[in-house]
């Protein structure tokens, strides 16, 4: 399996693909990376150095992969972090060329824009432009329940909610929706959820909260899910495996008492995970 991931890069820590790279050819994924920023660190340390890649130097990567021949041979196109505004007007290009090549290709946007502690950490357009002009164009997208509320102008805080967010999201073009960090009232205390929601029904995931803030591992719930459910089109199946080796993640990186996400340690979560966690179908 082939996958084109846009997403940002940082030199010190794991962020956009620097966390997802590895994960995802650890699975057997073959992936071409091209980075929308070079930073010296994630963005969350406050301070770091570094270029945001002009747009059209990006979209000279793309075409330079495409001149290789290698767009036919793609099974999805995954993006994250965009940098800048430019950015979504060549992954939309990019998706639809890959399209051309591969028509069954999947395209994954992981919307990036902040969470609910620390409200949005883009520039101020790119959040209008996910919603209005990228992610309409994708099959999968990978919100968290914080970017769910604002692509669909809901407040999802609820079961029943998150589900009519989730169909919202999927009226504006995408079929398959994962949710993360799903936190409800009613919910076992000291646990967190991830929902999965297709045409084919609505999932849910329930897994230990752990106190620890994890930069990086959005990206690699994003990245898991889209290599999981590209390749088996099962999102129960993927919903399982993308949360039990999170988790797994998470838990070691948690007990470490690291800063930053222990990505090459944790690797046998990703090749075998668990599946410790129950899939509770919904719908």
């Amino acid at each position: 399996m082939h996958i084109l991931s846009i997403q940002s890069a940082v030199a010190f820590g794991h962020a956009g693909n620097s966390a997802a790279v590895f994960p995802m050819q650890r699975i057997g994924v073959e992936v071409l990376p091209v980075y929308t920023v070079n930073f010296s660190n994630h963005t969350g340390y406050g301070a770091w150095r570094g270029p945001v890649m002009d747009p059209q130097d990006v979209a000279n990567v793309i075409t330079g992969i495409e001149e290789r021949g290698a767009f036919s041979s793609l099974d999805a196109v995954l993006s994250g972090y965009q940098g800048s505004e430019g950015i979504a007007d060549v992954i939309i290009d990019a998706v639809a060329r890959v399209k051309r090549a591969n028509p069954a290709a999947l395209y994954a946007c992981d919307p990036v824009m902040g969470n609910a502690k620390s409200g949005c950490f883009v520039a101020p357009a790119i959040p209008d432009l996910l919603r209005d002009k990228v992610v309409p164009v994708a099959d999968i997208i990978t919100p968290n329940q914080f970017e769910l509320g604002f692509l669909t102008g809901t407040t999802p805080d609820t079961i029943e909610s998150t589900l009519d967010a989730a169909d919202a999201a999927r009226a504006m073009g995408p079929d398959t929706v994962l949710v993360t960090s799903v936190e409800r009232p009613g919910r076992p205390e000291g646990t967190i959820e991830m929902m999965a929601v297709t045409s084919s029904g609505a999932w849910i995931v329930q897994t230990p909260h752990l106190p620890m803030k994890a930069n990086g591992s959005g990206d690699v719930t994003a990245a898991l899910f889209t290599s999981h459910f590209t390749r088996t089109r099962d999102a129960a199946d993927a919903l399982a495996r993308t949360a039990s080796s999170v988790y797994g993640l998470l838990a070691q990186t948690h007990a470490a008492g690291a800063k930053e996400l222990l990505l090459v340690e944790a690797q046998e979560h990703y090749a075998h995970p668990a599946l410790e966690f129950a899939v509770t179908q919904l719908r």
